[in-house]
């Protein structure tokens, strides 16, 4: 079940539930459009790797106890901004290489 955290990790810009700009790596780390695209250039600083939009957890039990009421968002901020240098040194390793081949 993801955890649909409630804050972008880098900027702590709050991505609610519903939000179209919330970005999350395969280990749910998560982060605003803006930042994975302006700062971390689609290379997450955890893992390295790729980003994709979060999904958004129906608010409605339209059906079987499948939404937020029954599941619903963290509270837990985890609030880590990136180390721009270290990030860019990070970056000259993978970047050239598409997320799907990291």
């Amino acid at each position: 079940m993801l955890e649909l955290r409630p804050t972008c990790e880098n900027c702590n810009r709050p991505l609610p539930p519903e939000s179209s700009e919330a970005r999350i790596c395969s280990y749910e780390c998560t982060f605003c459009a803006r930042c994975v695209e302006d700062v971390l250039k689609n290379v997450c600083p955890n893992c390295g790797g790729g980003f994709e939009p979060r999904p958004v957890r129906p608010s409605v039990n339209w059906n079987g106890d499948n939404y937020l009421g029954q599941d619903p968002a963290s509270t837990v901020v985890r609030h880590r901004p990136v180390n721009v240098g270290e990030h860019t040194k990070f970056l000259a390793k993978i970047r050239e290489i598409p997320p799907e081949r990291r």
